[in-house]
């Protein structure tokens, strides 16, 4: 039995989907327009459903569209992945890379990098989706994860990119009006500002004091009038003088170093939050993953994270 799907049209279709349109897409491929739409009814007619709806003006991908196109794309770069570990493709990495990142640090920093990588690598296509969680590592929707902490699954590769400290802040403002606070205890009589992200208890901030056997750690409750689960407003917030944040040093640096941020308890110190590149073993020689991670790890080493 022949197969609906036939594997010359996924580069086909990838393609007429980047492209936005029938005319465009035939300029990519070096064809006509007519030739072009006539390749699509036979697709759609072959498989059975509409991939494209077309107007006059322009087009747009049908659920079932969508569909084919991500797996088309998953398909199109197992083959680049496999042409590479063959040694075929080993001078440049390419195809498609589909890159999850927190909010905060995607876009203030993981963008960015990513515009400098795609200048350096054009074949690589890059996807980055930012999401407040990072996304369940069993899932196949994504080729690599930048993330805060190491992962406890060990199905998967963490590479540790970044070294990265939560750090206690306040506005001098904030700390001119109600004081400094000298040990860990004295937060619960201060506002502090609530950061609702990740696994951890919220409200709950764990301080340490002492090394080795010595070290001791207070798990402390904090209230206050203001919480979110965007980072970047909780920054906003401390900035305006409303309490006492905890924020990694990557969003806060610039504010310490200007003085409009004061670190508090600098003496303790709270959980590490290194960041860390995620991917499958699968991509452990993926040259595109592998090139994208050390361009990252490089790149923060540098100082792009301050």
């Amino acid at each position: 039995m022949v197969s609906p799907i036939q594997p010359a049209e996924l580069g086909f279709f990838s393609t007429l989907a980047a492209c936005g349109s029938l005319s465009a897409a035939a300029r990519e491929l070096g064809i006509s327009t007519p030739a072009v739409s006539k390749r699509l009814a036979q697709m759609e007619a072959r498989i059975g459903v509409t991939l494209v709806n077309r107007t006059t003006r322009r087009m747009s991908l049908t659920p079932e569209g969508e569909l084919y196109v991500e797996h088309a794309r998953g398909i199109l770069g197992a083959i680049d992945d496999m042409a590479q570990l063959l040694g075929e493709a080993k001078a440049e990495p390419r195809g498609l890379l589909r890159v999850n990142a927190t909010l905060g640090f995607g876009r203030s920093h993981v963008a960015a990098l990513i515009s400098k990588f795609a200048r350096k690598h054009p074949e690589v296509e890059v996807q980055l989706q930012l999401s407040v969680n990072p996304p369940p590592l069993t899932d196949d929707a994504f080729d690599v994860c930048i993330r805060f902490g190491a992962p406890p699954e060990s199905r998967v590769i963490a590479r540790r990119i970044a070294s990265n400290r939560r750090l206690l802040c306040a506005s001098p403002a904030y700390l001119a009006r109600a004081g400094h606070p000298k040990v860990p205890n004295d937060l619960t009589r201060h506002r502090c500002i609530g950061i609702r992200q990740g696994d951890e208890a919220y409200g709950v901030w764990r301080l340490s004091s002492g090394r080795g056997a010595a070290q001791h750690t207070e798990a402390i409750k904090t209230r206050g009038a203001l919480s979110t689960n965007d980072g970047e407003i909780a920054v906003n917030w401390a900035l305006d003088g409303h309490g006492i944040l905890m924020r990694a040093e990557w969003d806060i640096a610039r504010y310490l170093r200007s003085g409009r941020l004061v670190q508090v308890l600098a003496n303790y110190r709270t959980p590490d939050a290194d960041i860390y590149a995620v991917y499958p073993q699968r991509h452990q020689l993926s040259a595109r993953v592998r090139a994208f991670v050390d361009f990252i790890a490089t790149a923060l080493e540098n100082g792009s994270i301050r």
